[in-house]
């Protein structure tokens, strides 16, 4: 069992610990350092002190041969018979993987009725699919997917597990890896491979004031959830050939029944859409957004929003771009009325336009626009939609 301790015989209160801590999880009492609740039993603060005042045991389970664990497994999401774009997205990256580790790609299916998808995955570049075609399956549930992952996991052994970062890839991989004992970096951006051969897991860290690079050398597999967008799909290749593996299992009893599925009716997809309309605070109130969905509509896009925003209840969270929102990657992307923090450019991936409209000429959004508008979006948006509309 891991555990942490402070000597206070040792202990002088000098506060190394308390700088060294990134979870502010040390606090100085009566001249000695305490732990607190936030504690993650990282070691950070062990590693800092001159003292030898802090007594800290990682966990000692039983290590497991890591040798026998082969193969990258991506998560194919799909929904009633839809695949998720981020499902080709994985494939795609993990293709450049697995010729580093010179090992093969295996995709897992759920779902009832859903084989057909097996061939689509091929051609997007899995090498095996594993397919479990079951009645029980048909509506996602975090604890009956999880147990059915977990299983097989454990019966095969990948050595890397890859599930896209939607909503339903972050409740399931949470709930395989601590099952499986194992880590799990979410929300990745990036993906690589170091010289020794382990999983470079890249993702924002500290607000996205830095990319943080994270590695699992002692456990497996190594587990990721990897945001829609960051990563293009190959070309599918629909003569290509894989191996298709049909695996049945005894139905599984999950605790949460679904009643009723409520589509969404909040407009096209942020995923999907090739023009992001964006709307930030110079917008002004929240009666002003129709003003850029009106712009939307007429350019046949999307309607989305900076955090902010949604902070106010302006807009849905659904609608929220940037580092705790969604990634998009549409061809054009008007940025109406916002600042461009780097939390809000973490979420645009490969956009080949950018547009921006903000009143401050020194708006960061500016340094990664394409084509840049010194005004007030309340009087430009006006014009523009004047304008387009003119020309259809």
């Amino acid at each position: 069992m891991a555990g942490i301790n402070i000597i206070k015989d040792k202990c002088v209160g000098c506060k190394a610990c308390m700088g060294a801590c990134p979870f502010g999880a040390i606090e100085i009492v009566g001249k000695k350092a305490v732990i607190t609740e936030k504690c993650t039993l990282c070691g950070a603060c062990a590693e800092s002190c001159k003292f030898d005042a802090i007594d800290f045991k990682r966990d000692e389970r039983e290590s497991s041969d890591l040798s026998q664990y082969k193969g990258i497994w991506v998560f194919a999401e799909q929904r009633y018979g839809k695949l998720k774009t981020v499902s080709s997205e994985l494939l795609g990256k993990t293709r450049e993987l697995s010729s580093l580790l010179k090992t093969q790609v295996t995709s897992v299916l759920f779902g009832h009725n859903i084989e057909f998808l097996a061939h689509e995955l091929i051609a997007h570049g899995a090498d095996e699919v594993l397919v479990m075609d079951e009645e029980w399956l048909n509506d996602f549930n975090d604890y009956i997917y999880g147990e059915a992952m977990t299983a097989l996991i454990s019966e095969y052994k990948p050595e890397i597990v890859l599930v896209g970062a939607t909503s339903k890839g972050r409740s399931l991989a949470p709930y395989i890896s601590s099952s499986l004992k194992t880590g799990l970096t979410a929300d990745c951006t990036g993906l690589s491979i170091d010289e020794g051969g382990l999983l470079v897991q890249t993702r924002p860290a500290f607000g996205g004031n830095l990319m943080a690079e994270i590695i699992c050398p002692n456990n497996r597999p190594q587990m990721a959830t990897v945001r829609p967008k960051v990563f293009k799909p190959l070309e599918p290749d629909y003569k290509r050939r894989g191996k298709i593996t049909r695996i049945h299992k005894k139905p599984i009893e999950g605790f949460v029944k679904l009643l009723k599925n409520i589509d969404n009716s909040e407009g096209q997809s942020l995923s999907d859409a090739e023009i992001i309309v964006s709307v930030g605070r110079g917008i002004g109130s929240a009666g002003n957004i129709r003003l850029a969905k009106e712009l939307a509509d007429v350019l046949g896009g999307a309607l989305a929003s900076s955090r902010p925003l949604v902070d106010m209840g302006w807009m849905p969270y659904s609608r929220q771009v940037g580092q705790t929102g969604k990634t998009v990657a549409p061809k054009i992307y008007i940025a109406c009325g916002i600042s461009g923090a780097i939390q809000h450019l973490a979420g645009l991936a490969d956009i080949d336009t950018i547009i921006a409209i903000n009143q401050d000429p020194d708006a960061p959004i500016f340094k990664v626009a394409n084509y840049g508008i010194v005004a007030d979006v309340k009087e430009i948006l006006p014009v523009l939609i004047e304008k387009i509309k003119g020309r259809l």
